[in-house]
């Protein structure tokens, strides 16, 4: 789905669950709710014209290792495969098991036809609140192959929402060109300021033809200048109608969708 874009931006809404089976904060009844806000909530992103979504777990606390709960898996696979059923194949369906886990996102992925999964530290590592996260880009291309999930995109952080770093250009780039090396389909950057965030982005596109995908801070006032040269955003907090984890709101969501494509038809 990264590829060939011919300069088509990719709008992709973030789908926020609730606490899963399994983790500490789960309360009775969330799985119910959790699921119709993920089926709702990527209805309405195909319904005001977005290109997909990604369905992120939201469990507050999580391991800082690729190991996870079996419920957790469980439980984001049961999820996905309702949303798969009730939008259809064309939607950009993504799953994402946090903090970094990134073997079980690529299981459910094979298992319920989602088209991509996002990782938080594909190489290198970084720091949490949950621990330092160090990348096993080995063990996730070994299990990549292992299940046939060749075809599931991969959007590797290397700077920005989850991936922290002071900003260094050489790095950044081995960083873009590492991920591409070990599997990934795209990167991700986010930065809130403005000229840095763009910085970031050209550093990368001169390495050449590597996708990227902004991790935030956009809204349908910025997209257009924010979404210039960059291939895509992953949305949240701006869907919301700026209330994290609330439902998707249709009518901000066409209004984004609506400037991408006529920036799209600008540069075009």
């Amino acid at each position: 789905m990264f590829k060939n874009l011919n300069g088509k931006k990719l709008v992709l809404g973030l789908v926020h669950l609730l606490p899963m089976p399994g983790t500490p904060l789960y309360e009775e009844g969330n799985l119910e709710k959790m699921t119709e806000k993920a089926i709702q909530d990527c209805k309405t992103l195909q319904n005001a014209g977005a290109d997909g979504g990604l369905i992120q777990s939201v469990d507050v606390i999580y391991p800082s290792t690729d190991d996870t709960d079996y419920a957790r898996v469980a439980t984001l696979a049961m999820i996905a495969g309702r949303v798969r059923a009730a939008v259809g194949p064309d939607f950009k369906m993504g799953v994402q098991l946090m903090w970094n886990c990134i073997t079980p996102s690529l299981a459910v992925a094979k298992a319920t036809g989602a088209d991509f999964t996002r990782c938080t530290a594909l190489v290198s590592s970084t720091d949490s609140m949950f621990g330092r996260v160090y990348a096993e880009p080995l063990k996730v291309m070994e299990y990549r192959k292992k299940i046939d999930a060749q075809s599931v995109g991969m959007i590797s952080e290397i700077s920005g929402y989850h991936f922290k770093g002071d900003y260094d250009k050489n790095t950044l780039q081995n960083l873009a060109a590492s991920s591409i090396k070990v599997g990934a389909s795209a990167v991700e950057v986010m930065n809130g300021d403005f000229e840095m965030n763009e910085r970031l982005v050209k550093d990368i596109k001169e390495l050449g033809d590597i996708p990227v995908i902004l991790g935030g801070g956009t809204s349908a006032e910025n997209c257009k200048e924010r979404l210039r040269y960059a291939d895509g955003a992953l949305v949240g907090r701006a869907f919301e109608g700026g209330k994290w984890g609330g439902p998707i709101i249709e009518s901000i969501v066409a209004e984004y969708v609506k400037r991408v494509r006529e920036l799209e038809k600008e540069l075009a």
